[in-house]
């Protein structure tokens, strides 16, 4: 078979890409799921079964330390509670109703601390700390429910990935190789073309099996050279699409550390095109998408085969490729 090698040269990429990043207000507009609400929400996940399992296990010890009287059934049956909402944030692919139902219990807690401070046999110093510790986790539970149910599209059938790797490139490199968003089709294998628009607007196009093509606009919402690109699909778009890769210096000058997180969602009447066109495993596409982004920039070349990339017969398909 005839086989095709395209070169890529590093410096033909370092053209216009030490753009300042973006301001503070630019940020402030990013939409849903961005990095920082996802490790957030994780959190409070966590703290919820934390905080659960201390009410559960040692009801005297959490009266203690919030200056109440004990009331171990009380706190156990709290504790149920705390456990129930951070189980569902953490595994539940709509974390909104059980962020709200963590609300729901911060207003019951407020409402037995408020009680509490009223009570003379309590110790008022350590109850009053500990409200202002629940009424800063409420804000904390308000603002990312408010965040997940405010998006239009909660309804809506989420994909999301993770993947790193560790590429031998320094991280300025890294990033002039990915922000230079035409490249992501050359190993991002369910991308048939991504163009640029505007200076941080794109039009992307993806292929998945059966023909089957989604298209959209999206535009870059976190620009810090050789640190970290963000970008998010515009408003209206029927498959959303966010993601940020970071790029770290890896210990002992071994290269760089890339680190991405990705999401694809659709409204639930078009989660069947959703599915199609990436596959059940999308962690599996994304660690594959980082292994040729791994190699093309530390060699230079993409080898293909009659048009199509290497090891990949024709008429065969991406999809196929995650599924070996």
């Amino acid at each position: 078979m005839a086989t095709r090698v395209e070169t890529y040269d590093p410096a033909s990429t370092a053209q216009s890409y030490n753009r300042p990043p973006d301001s503070a207000a630019s940020r402030e507009q990013n939409q849903l799921f961005t990095p920082v609400d996802n490790r957030l929400i994780k959190g409070l996940g966590w703290f919820s079964i934390g905080l659960g399992l201390a009410e559960l296990i040692a009801p005297r010890e959490v009266a203690r330390i919030t200056g109440t009287r004990n009331h171990s059934l009380l706190l156990r049956f709290y504790g149920l509670r705390e456990l129930a909402a951070g189980i569902g944030i953490l595994t539940q692919s709509r974390a909104a109703p059980w962020l709200w139902a963590r609300v729901g219990g911060d207003a019951v807690d407020l409402a037995t601390l408020g009680a509490a401070l009223n009570n003379p046999k309590n110790d008022r110093a350590l109850t009053l700390v500990a409200t202002a510790a629940v009424a800063g986790v409420t804000a904390l539970d308000v603002y990312c429910a408010q965040r997940l149910s405010d998006e239009p599209s909660s309804q809506r059938s989420t994909l999301r990935a993770e993947a790193n790797v560790i590429v031998n490139q320094s991280p300025e490199e890294c990033y002039r190789f990915y922000r230079d968003l035409e490249n992501l089709p050359r190993f991002m294998k369910y991308l048939d073309s991504v163009r640029i628009t505007g200076e941080r607007t794109s039009r992307w196009v993806a292929k998945g099996p059966g023909d089957i093509t989604v298209s959209w606009d999206a535009e870059i919402t976190e620009d810090a050279p050789g640190e970290r690109i963000s970008w998010q699909s515009l408003e209206g778009s029927e498959i959303s699409n966010s993601g940020t890769v970071a790029f770290q210096p890896a210990p002992g000058n071994r290269g760089t550390i890339v680190r991405a997180q990705m999401e694809l969602g659709a409204p639930l009447a078009s989660a069947a095109m959703l599915a199609r066109l990436v596959g059940k495993h999308p962690e599996q596409l994304a660690e594959k998408d980082l292994r040729r982004f791994k190699q093309v920039i530390e060699t230079g070349d993409i080898i293909t085969t009659e048009g199509q990339p290497a090891g990949r017969a024709s008429g065969t398909t991406w999809l196929d490729e995650i599924a070996r």
